[in-house]
């Protein structure tokens, strides 16, 4: 019988003590919200378990879960003796399958714990991501984008689902392969509240830092007969250029004065003068 094939079950819900169902140890949801799981248990208080928990029968009168963790919970937070539940006839690999299928379908996991379930699953069966991606009706793409989250520390995992940063957040650290380094940027990200654009750009930053442009050395030449010949070649190439320019030199005790007189207006050229048409 094939693994994702639908399985036989008895045809009714029978009630079953909450103490004698075993949580399923392929179960992907590792966080639970609080708040949210009280509610449910205050709903079953007063509306009873709506939908039946889906298990699996073993030894010793004991069954296992498959489906209904949350609803389980709420039921022993309230104390509930017993718990409607449909009993499937599956073998304990096919019952690791269906619970990791079933939560893969309430689309309320985290991505980490998405990412864990599908490595869970291909470690488990021994299958490749591409039989994986089409067991489960997604690309590829998205099972390897998942599964490369699981790089990240469990403790950098913790703080990313605590901090209520995104999927986009985790990736963009993922750039990051020293541990201490990506640590480093983690607390950065949530003590600034940085949102995904900035963390990419600030993460961009790290990786390929900015060259601090080279600055250019300025020769000081410390000789002023350079710089008082500099100036004496200035004047002499405007007096050739027909400019009334003149420079004036006086040593001092401590400098040298150097004066260059310089008119507004350019010395016109002296006329020739033609010779007498009878000569």
């Amino acid at each position: 019988m094939s693994v994702f094939s639908k399985e036989k079950t008895i045809n009714k819900v029978i009630e079953i003590n909450t103490e004698n169902i075993l949580p399923n140890p392929a179960q992907p949801r590792k966080i639970m919200d609080s708040d949210e799981l009280q509610s449910l248990a205050e709903s079953i208080r007063y509306n009873g378990v709506l939908q039946p928990l889906t298990v699996r029968r073993m030894k010793d009168g004991l069954y296992e879960l498959i489906a209904g963790e949350r609803r389980l919970r709420a039921a022993k937070m309230i104390q509930l003796d017993v718990v409607p539940c449909i009993v499937v006839d599956t073998t304990g690999q096919q019952s690791a399958l269906l619970s990791v299928l079933e939560n893969l379908q309430r689309k309320d996991l985290t991505f980490f714990e998405e990412a864990m379930a599908y490595s869970a699953l291909i470690r488990d069966w021994g299958i490749t991501q591409e039989q994986a991606a089409v067991k489960l009706g997604k690309a590829q793409s998205t099972i390897a984008n998942k599964l490369r989250l699981l790089r990240l520390t469990e403790a950098e995992q913790r703080l990313i689902i605590k901090n209520h940063l995104t999927e986009r957040h985790a990736r963009a650290l993922l750039k990051l392969d020293d541990e201490a380094e990506r640590q480093e940027a983690l607390n950065t990200i949530i003590a600034k509240g940085l949102n995904v654009g900035q963390t990419e750009e600030y993460i961009s930053r790290i990786v390929n830092p900015i060259l601090k442009p080279r600055q250019e050395k300025v020769i000081v030449v410390k000789d002023v007969r350079l710089f008082i010949n500099t100036v004496t070649k200035a004047v002499n190439i405007m007096q050739k250029a027909g400019v009334d320019a003149h420079a004036k030199q006086v040593e001092k005790d401590d400098y040298i004065e150097y004066i260059v007189t310089i008119p507004k207006q350019s010395r016109k050229p002296t006329p020739k003068l033609l010779a007498p048409s009878g000569a």
